[in-house]
């Protein structure tokens, strides 16, 4: 899964951090990238804490969106 940006021509950066569905705790399968320039900044620290925040996986993700219908 890509979090932040990735430039073109730049180099990815894989990295594995626990993340858990916030309904059904199930972690987040594989890993995670981004780009090298944007890997460690604050602003990807913020982003990946908010991304921790509000992360469904997508049986929960797909159950909320068909609730609403």
């Amino acid at each position: 899964m890509i979090i932040g940006r990735i430039l073109e021509n730049e180099k990815k950066v894989r990295f594995n951090e626990k993340i858990n569905c916030n309904k059904c705790e199930k972690q987040v399968p594989g890993g995670l990238q981004t780009g090298e320039s944007y890997y460690q900044t604050s602003s990807f620290k913020k982003e990946l804490e908010d991304f921790k925040k509000s992360y469904l996986c997508g049986v929960c993700r797909d159950a909320k969106r068909l609730k609403k219908d």
